[in-house]
């Protein structure tokens, strides 16, 4: 008997018990939309979070001056050194606070910070209209703003901020440009900030010194060496004091991120996987029904001439095809429930093709493994017996 004729025997028993071969099929439907479905939710997540990080730069080194006894900051000069180190191509001082911004009969908080002209490159944050924040504008201290969009749209609707005046704690500053709009990043939000200039923002925040500090390193693949220059002249600077300051690399997190993203995905795979080991064992368990049903249909086939193998190849087609039509069955269910939660909340999805045909290619595998006891204990009945079976 031919492959031909083994598919045809083993369609015809399929059809001719839907129920229970749908009844059979659904461990593995189960198992294989579970797996695509939870690494999908897994990986999705993974994206949208290193996707956040990626736009903080992971050529960027954040570096957060907490100081200890006399020297608790540095100064303007100091944090401009630092392109001196091999490695820092440009320096983004910044001193953060709040102030109480007005507008006639508008009033809110917004956070305020105090920047130096490299912000615009060092942050990849341009004007949209106006001009940036300028040197001289820190030589004089002037009293000069760019706002972002959302301060933009509360206190000036539609119309063009730039040249206008907003009072920040009672003091007047003018808008020379307006930011682009930005969004929200994985730490705060870019589009409902004020920025002055870093000397006025000393003056104004009550702020001595700069904490605050974001270098960038000339390549990504410099980063951890410019980082290890960059201690040493802070250990130097504090005279080794510990924890007067930290620095954050973005690469660190994202590597650690990718890293613990992947073991959780392995085992939301894993945990699902096993209804997929459940339903190898339903379609076993059916498949020795099924033998003890068609012993004598076994037993007339081997005595008319049916060889054993013909008989286990019937039998091991018919598992291989319950557990196929099962996962193909729970690939679409699989991508139908990553849609689903993709499309019903906030969480990301990010079906992979590869989990795709994993999880597929498993179920085919569990079909033929816990087909072969049921199909080999089907080749080995003797016809005698098999044809007195009733």
């Amino acid at each position: 008997m031919n492959i031909y004729q083994s598919i045809k025997m083993a369609w015809k028993s399929i059809i001719g018990n839907k129920v229970r071969s749908f009844l059979t099929m659904l461990g593995i439907i189960i198992g294989v939309s579970s797996v695509i479905t939870l690494v999908s939710v897994g990986q999705g997540t993974t994206s949208s979070i290193t996707e956040q990080l990626e736009g903080l730069g992971t050529d960027l080194l954040t570096v957060n001056i907490m100081g200890r006894g006399a020297t608790t900051s540095l100064t303007y000069d100091e944090v401009k050194s630092l392109t001196e180190i091999a490695g820092v191509k440009a320096v983004s001082p910044i001193i953060n606070g709040s102030a109480t911004v007005k507008k006639g009969t508008i009033n809110d908080s917004y956070t305020i910070e105090g920047i130096s002209p490299s912000y615009e490159d060092v942050k990849d944050f341009h004007v949209q209209s106006g001009r940036y924040i300028l040197d001289i504008d820190n030589e004089y201290r002037m009293k000069v703003a760019l706002i972002g969009s959302q301060v933009a749209s509360d206190f000036f609707g539609t119309d063009n901020p730039v040249g206008e005046t907003l009072q920040l704690n009672g003091s007047s500053f003018k808008i020379v440009g307006l930011l682009e709009e930005k969004g929200d990043s994985a730490t705060e939000s870019n589009d409902d900030k004020i920025l002055i200039p870093i000397t006025t923002a000393e003056r104004f925040l009550q702020s001595r010194g700069i904490r605050s500090i974001t270098v960038q390193v000339e390549a990504t693949d410099l980063v951890a060496s410019t980082q290890t220059r960059l201690e040493n002249w802070l250990d130097e600077k504090f005279m080794n004091a510990d924890n007067s300051y930290n620095i954050f690399n973005a690469q660190d997190m994202m590597d650690t991120l990718n890293s613990t993203t992947q073991m959780l995905s392995l085992a939301l795979g894993g945990i699902a996987g096993i209804s997929l080991l459940v339903g190898g064992i339903g379609i076993m368990n059916i498949m020795l029904v099924s033998v003890s049903e068609r012993t004598r249909e076994i037993g007339v086939r081997k005595a008319i001439g049916a060889k054993k193998r013909d008989i286990l190849l019937q039998f091991m087609v018919e598992s291989t095809a319950l557990s196929g039509f099962g996962g193909l069955i729970g690939v679409a269910l699989g991508y139908g429930a990553s849609a689903l939660v993709a499309s019903m909340s906030t969480l990301n999805t990010e079906v992979s093709f590869s989990i795709v045909l994993i999880s597929f290619g498993f179920s085919l595998f569990i079909g033929i493994v816990f087909g072969m006891i049921p199909a080999n204990k089907a080749a080995k009945l003797r016809p005698i017996y098999a044809l007195r079976t009733d």
